[in-house]
């Protein structure tokens, strides 16, 4: 365990009745913790005090503090958390739709999506990614992934019962960190927590091939984004050097045996270079690339940062990959660029700090 004590946070309800007794305790911690958001066993009034004593000599509650955040126009917030041990990492908030009124009624709600971390750093090294340049220093325990989804709820007031989607593409590959992650998926799917299914849950991953059939087997009913960016091994091994173990066609084999709802698609997250992978040819590869699987294809443009040699894409040219996708099958959307005035790409605002404390 990276932290002081171990977090409530890192165990599901039923972890929690194994060590808390009586074991009805641990339901009403739960909801302390998931409903109320809760930050002080103080603040958890029907539990008896001697209890409480128990619990804070022996665990915490919340490994994570908001170090800065940063709120763009767009409504998207980038947060900084400093963890137990001084570390940090990034957590976004995301405003994917408005509130939606007829005739000065609220008829739906604003959906939001949170972009979660998994590790401290990165061991995956793409060349693209601001995070690589930091290197790896950790893991992060269930509760560090799962107090980052609480904390941005608490910070936006948002109710306990309104629901998130969360895509794990933070800092960090999700599935290098497989055993944490799968705790968490499990933690936030409590019907008496923040009751988030698996469908509201992706993991995106870079293409460790072996992590994506382990995944699949424990069959958490999540969904699966793949960060493919290439259409051949010499331009991905330049982008991400980890596609010598694990190349294209092992993560298309794995992709094809992933457990999938019928009524849901493969995510193919395609992030877009000026003159690297912008162009029909890329495309056409990408169509014959992806024949028989029910996919998606998500255009991202790369967002440059200070000290990088690849360049944003035009429009022109995101705009004639997309039609090319489209008019051979393929569904494919254009990401619109949320936070750009601020510091948008992983790893960006942890280096803006760093740079500022050096």
């Amino acid at each position: 365990m990276n932290q002081l004590k171990p977090s409530l946070l890192d165990f599901t309800k039923e972890e929690l009745a194994s060590k808390i007794k009586p074991a009805f305790r641990a339901k009403q911690i739960f909801g302390w913790l998931y409903h109320n958001y809760v930050e002080n066993f103080d603040e958890m009034q029907n539990i008896p005090k001697v209890l409480r004593k128990e619990l804070s000599q022996n665990y915490l509650i919340n490994p994570l503090k908001i170090a800065k955040k940063e709120v763009s126009s767009d409504g998207t917030i980038k947060y900084l958390f400093e963890l137990q041990d001084g570390k940090t990492m990034e957590t976004v908030w995301l405003k994917m739709k408005d509130d939606i009124y007829e005739d000065g009624k609220l008829i739906q709600e604003a959906k939001y999506t949170v972009c979660v971390s998994s590790q401290v750093g990165c061991k995956v090294g793409c060349s693209f990614c601001l995070t690589a340049k930091g290197g790896f220093t950790r893991d992060l325990s269930a509760g560090e992934i799962v107090a980052q989804v609480l904390a941005v709820k608490k910070d936006n007031n948002h109710e306990h019962n309104r629901r998130v989607n969360i895509v794990y593409m933070g800092m960090g590959e999700p599935l290098d960190n497989l055993d944490n992650l799968t705790q968490a998926i499990k933690i936030f799917q409590d019907e008496e927590g923040l009751a988030i299914s698996g469908k509201r849950q992706t993991v995106s991953t870079s293409g460790l091939s072996n992590k994506i059939d382990k995944l699949g087997e424990m069959d958490l009913g999540v969904h699966i984004a793949i960060s493919l960016h290439a259409v051949d091994d010499a331009l991905r091994t330049e982008l991400i050097p980890m596609n010598k173990a694990h190349n294209i066609s092992s993560i298309i084999d794995a992709v094809k045996r992933f457990p999938i709802d019928t009524r849901k698609r493969v995510m193919f997250e395609y992030l877009v270079i000026k003159d690297k992978n912008d162009d029909i040819g890329s495309a056409k590869k990408l169509v014959k690339l992806l024949s028989g699987i029910k996919a998606k294809v998500n255009l991202i443009y790369f967002n440059p940062y200070p000290g990088t040699d690849y360049k944003r894409p035009s429009r022109d040219d995101m705009v004639k990959f997309q039609e090319y996708l489209v008019n051979h099958g393929l569904l494919c959307t254009i990401r619109d660029s949320k936070g750009i005035d601020i510091s948008a790409a992983c790893g960006q605002l942890k280096e803006k700090e760093l740079n500022v404390t050096n």
